[in-house]
């Protein structure tokens, strides 16, 4: 049975993806961010639900089996209520449990007397919504509702994938496998939010072609799925980078749309979210169509600047994982096959392996584009990547977002009277900030050190006119206090700044951020150390 934790909270922020096609236009300069200086107050708490009681009325209501309604929930967003933007052109985007798109949503809605709001984001209305169309759909196509079944031909048209095959895969490798497997999945205080038994039961719906699938032509664990959206690269241009991508979707879906030459979109790698199954869709020496933006290297802490104004699809691989930006997490066996997709096209490409050429999509694109999203879990990733490689890093980074961070290394602790921001140009996933007060409230980058030794620490933050401009950091070792370096977070946003080289004891140590800086109205930016 597969097996899930996750908070299962209340719709989460916005976020998307989204690739675009062969001829992406430059993009106009982001204005310079500002925050408002933060009121102290208590950051709201997630909420554990239940949502066994949820399945189980909207199902009885509209008379629909209550396992095909958790089966379909589980298969497209594992039971979170996803929130999303344009992911790709002429897609619509997902949204709630069972990722509703555009005019299914807005049928769903109306069927179920819901408003589109609720439907978008309350989860007892978009089961309601959902069911009452899966309760239509049925009655159009006459299915016998007693045969689990005889139902799918009904999800297939929910599902809206167009192409043939990845319909199908969809059908038997993805929604009756989750049925026949069943799944369950566990808040964050140990107590069941949702479970579905498995039931044995075949899909009355053509299967896929039976036909050996020939591998990756680059990665040969991969499948070979070639998409028609693609040309050469231009001369002179070779892969350098490697763009991390989320689909906005399931897995067939992702790869159906990306192999369908009406979409004018593509990556060269699509991986599932059991990471099971890799597709490669476009050779990596070839240009595939998935980053709509050319490049700007003050996003990326000035790495590359020589290809300032290119297209980023002149030079990068791009890879999109089954899910969704908004998600709380991701599966660890799609993160570890991603892991070691990335090291194989990195050590082929002659890639080097860090944060600043394996890169979110949503750093090189941040005016339209956030995926993977803010729970990508960026440090371990990193790791996992040189792990494969056979390569390691005497260097560590310690993000504002602990999901990013190997905690047994380097986390961040911070008061409930830091806010979360996300202005572009942070450091792996947003960032926290806080009004200046003459009051001891520091935000503490915490690293390990295996041994004593000599580091030099650089600080990145998201600068803009009403930050501090002499925020000050403050460097423990071990417990005792060795300087003070106060730097005006006005300016050098969006890179590394290097604050100063000390000697660390064996053990924990730290970099405080404090917000006593003596000046008024103006906030204090927390987003990553590096400790090299």
């Amino acid at each position: 049975m597969h097996a899930i934790r996750t908070p299962l909270a209340a719709a989460a922020a916005a976020l998307a993806l989204a690739a675009c096609g062969p001829q992406p236009q430059p993009e106009a300069p982001a204005p310079t961010p500002t925050e408002t200086p933060a009121p102290s107050t208590t950051t709201p708490q997630r909420t554990p639900r239940e949502l066994d009681p949820l399945f189980a009325q909207a199902a009885a209501e509209f008379n629909v089996p209550e396992a095909l309604l958790k089966a379909i929930s589980y298969t497209q967003t594992h039971w979170q209520m996803v929130e999303g933007s344009e992911e790709f052109p002429g897609m619509a985007p997902a949204y709630g449990l069972l990722a509703l798109r555009g005019d299914a949503l807005t049928q769903a809605a109306s069927l179920s007397g819901e408003s589109v709001e609720a439907v978008r984001t309350d989860a007892r209305a978009h089961l309601r919504a959902g069911a009452a169309l899966l309760s239509a759909y049925a009655s159009e196509l006459k299915v016998d509702r007693s045969d689990l079944g005889a139902w799918a031909p009904v999800a297939a048209r929910l599902s809206g994938i167009s192409d043939s095959e990845a319909l199908s895969t969809y059908i038997h490798r993805g929604l009756y496998a989750t049925l026949r497997q069943g799944a369950v999945a566990i808040n964050e205080d140990g107590s069941s939010a949702a479970t579905l038994e498995p039931v044995d039961v075949q899909a009355q719906f053509e299967a896929p072609p039976v036909k050996a699938l020939a591998a990756g032509p680059n990665y040969a664990a991969a499948v070979w799925r070639p998409s028609p959206n693609y040309n050469a690269r231009p001369s002179g241009y070779s892969p350098s980078m490697i763009v991390i991508h989320t689909c906005e979707g399931e897995y067939s879906g992702c790869w159906g749309w990306l192999v369908n030459s009406a979409s004018q979109v593509s990556a060269h790698y699509v991986v599932n979210e059991s990471g099971s199954e890799v597709s490669q869709l476009v050779r990596e020496a070839d240009r595939a169509w998935h980053v709509g933006a050319t490049y700007d290297c003050s996003l990326n802490g000035s790495t590359s600047c020589g290809l300032n104004g290119v297209s980023v699809n002149h030079f990068a691989v791009g890879i999109e994982h089954g899910g969704f930006a908004s998600q709380t997490s991701f599966p660890a066996g799609q993160i570890d096959t991603s892991a070691k997709l990335s090291c194989d096209i990195a050590r082929d490409n002659s890639i080097p392996k860090d944060s600043y050429h394996i890169v979110a999509h949503g750093r090189l694109q941040p005016a339209s584009r956030t995926d993977p999203g803010p729970n990508w879990p960026w440090s371990s990733y990193i790791s996992k990547i040189n792990s494969y490689c056979g390569t390691t890093s005497s260097t560590l980074v310690v993000d504002s977002n602990n999901a990013n961070n190997d905690t047994a290394k380097g986390y961040i602790e911070v008061s409930s009277n830091w806010v979360d921001g996300t202005s572009s140009g942070y450091y792996g996933s947003g960032y926290w900030y806080a009004s200046t007060q003459d009051i001891s409230d520091t935000a503490d980058f915490n690293f390990y050190m295996p041994a004593a030794g000599t580091k030099t620490i650089d600080a990145w933050w998201v600068a803009g006119t009403n930050r501090s401009a002499a925020a000050p950091f403050i460097i423990v070792a071990g417990t005792t206090t060795v300087a003070t370096v106060k730097v005006s977070q006005q300016i050098n946003g969006s890179q590394w700044n290097t604050l100063g080289t000390w000697s660390f004891p064996a053990g924990w140590n730290k970099v405080r951020l404090s917000r006593w800086t003596g000046e008024a109205s103006s906030v204090v930016i927390a987003d990553a150390i590096r400790i090299r």
